[in-house]
């Protein structure tokens, strides 16, 4: 993969991503512009997530309601960009931003993982307008997600898009809507020959993995999120490439 992605590449080994950027409870909010030009200034990589507007545009942001960080009522879905950037994040002065705003500010500076947050089982208008933005930025950048179907749309569409697949143990009560046997067969990895990654993003609560090791064995990185505390990767680091990390400077 070296020869293929070059320097995008050796980024996904060194240095640490910030986790929705460099935020912290009393600063600059998560998925914020002030959260990535913390980041950017520190020398991290930068993870963020994507969803899609009323109006068809990306903008960054994590959940798929708006009450958490801006305590306004109704999902991200259900505005227009133009709207959701007049909306305060948490109290501060930052609102939220485009995925195409973000990345003008970070430009080269830092590597970003842009988490595709299309529900599972769809895909298309997201990832359609997340490689439209791509096309005019040129700092390093890859797409990540836990949807192996939006994965192998890029596989398809866009094979040279440097893509990473999230993933988790599926115990936890957001995955409770899946089978059962979906459930399984994801944390076990099954799903990565169909969603064809370049690497895995894995969540500490399957770490160490024995099927992450094989993968990692045969030439596939492995990134743990979210690493909170520096003893929460000591202890996963011999099996992993590089983390995903909050609430303190990796």
């Amino acid at each position: 993969m070296k020869d293929t992605f070059g320097e995008l590449w050796d980024l996904l080994f060194d240095p640490p991503i910030a986790h929705r950027g460099l935020w912290t409870k009393d600063g600059a909010p998560e998925n914020s512009l002030g959260a990535f030009q913390a980041a950017c200034q520190a020398g991290y990589g930068i993870e963020l997530d994507v969803q899609l507007t009323a109006d068809g545009e990306a903008v960054v942001f994590h959940d798929s309601k708006l009450e958490r960080m801006t305590g306004r009522e109704g999902r991200i879905s259900d505005y227009s960009a133009a709207d959701l950037g007049q909306m305060k994040l948490n109290g501060s002065d930052e609102t939220i931003p485009t995925l195409a705003d973000t990345l003008t500010l970070i430009g080269h500076r830092a590597m970003v993982h842009i988490e595709i947050k299309t529900p599972f089982g769809e895909v298309g208008p997201l990832e359609r307008r997340v490689h439209e933005i791509l096309i005019d930025h040129n700092g390093p950048t890859c797409v990540i997600g836990f949807n192996p179907y939006s994965h192998a749309w890029f596989a398809d569409h866009h094979p040279k898009v440097l893509r990473g697949l999230d993933s988790y143990n599926y115990a936890s009560g957001d995955a409770k809507h899946m089978a059962p046997e979906l459930r399984r067969a994801f944390a076990d990895l099954e799903h990565v020959s169909f969603a064809r990654p370049h690497f895995l993003a894995l969540g500490l609560d399957m770490l160490p993995s024995a099927k992450a090791d094989e993968f990692r064995a045969k030439g596939m990185p492995v990134v743990a999120w979210t690493v909170r505390k520096p003893e929460e990767w000591d202890a996963v680091k011999a099996h992993c490439d590089n983390l995903i990390f909050e609430g303190y400077h990796a």
